[in-house]
């Protein structure tokens, strides 16, 4: 039987998507969801996923567009002026490796959001980050560190294969195939270094290239490419716009992915092709 694994991200981002989140689990097809510890409305967050038993919840680290765990006088070389993490995926990955002292301040705050994790009692489903960062290898290696410490066991790896992310979507072929081409050994290197850590993972995501855009009519057509294997299918869910998601992905529509979430044709498609819908921890 295929597996498949489906995703709230940005859990405790903000009160639309912690809706949608907890809605989607009740009468959805979600069985997971990735927590921002250092959020807004992460006590909301909590308090909803503290209903609802069933609900698997992971660690999505925030290393790049958002604010530390940690006070910004203890990680300088990670934050502006404001006190926020770098907007741009590229001076972070760049600041992680080549500056010395970043590494140990990076610890740190890895360890922080952790332990913040830790505090709310959830037994931890899984492990991401935000905007993927735990594909540099940095990031990773101190992933692995830390998370022995935190009873790690699952990590994504945001491979999604390109035939089938192209021929469900039926768009922008090219731009697909240089993400993929970029992604590919990035995602192969955190497949190898997941196995050689015992760490378990999905074989492949869904939702990498249309991220933000995943509404009924394109999960269906997700649903009948999928290869065999453990895949993960993840989502930016929220039942309504508010500053927080209009701030950082204005460009996603949320209340669409809510409805794909929520959709009985969806459902429906996932019973029919024979899907067993899991969390990291149940692998």
């Amino acid at each position: 039987m295929r597996k498949l694994i489906v995703t709230g991200d940005d859990f405790g981002l903000a009160v639309p998507v912690n809706e949608a989140i907890e809605e989607a689990h009740r009468r959805g097809i979600l069985t997971t969801a990735s927590l921002m510890v250092g959020a807004g409305a992460v006590a909301d967050a909590v308090e909803r996923a503290r209903r609802l038993p069933t609900l698997k919840v992971g660690l999505h680290l925030v290393l790049v567009e958002g604010r530390p765990v940690l006070p910004p006088r203890e990680i300088p070389d990670l934050v502006d002026g404001r006190g926020e993490f770098s907007t741009s995926l590229v001076g972070a990955g760049l600041n992680f490796f080549f500056r010395p002292g970043v590494g140990r301040q990076l610890e740190a705050e890895i360890r922080a959001q952790f332990e913040a994790f830790m505090k709310t009692g959830f037994p931890l489903d899984h492990v991401n980050a935000h905007n993927h960062m735990h594909l540099h290898p940095t990031v990773l290696g101190l992933i692995l560190k830390v998370g022995r410490d935190y009873g790690l066991t699952a990590v994504r790896v945001p491979y999604e294969p390109l035939l089938a992310s192209w021929r469900a979507s039926g768009t922008a072929f090219f731009s697909r195939a240089a993400s993929w081409l970029f992604l590919m050994p990035w995602s192969k290197l955190l497949q190898a270094r997941l196995r050689h850590a015992g760490v378990r993972s999905n074989d492949y995501v869904v939702g990498l290239h249309d991220s933000g855009q995943m509404d009924v009519d394109l999960v269906l057509r997700m649903l009948r490419h999928l290869p065999h294997g453990v895949t993960e299918m993840y989502f930016h869910p929220a039942t309504r716009q508010c500053p927080e998601i209009d701030r950082t992905t204005p460009t996603y529509r949320h209340e669409r992915e809510f409805e794909a979430l929520v959709s009985p044709a969806v459902r429906e498609a996932i019973a029919a092709a024979g899907f067993q819908r899991v969390a990291f921890s149940e692998l």
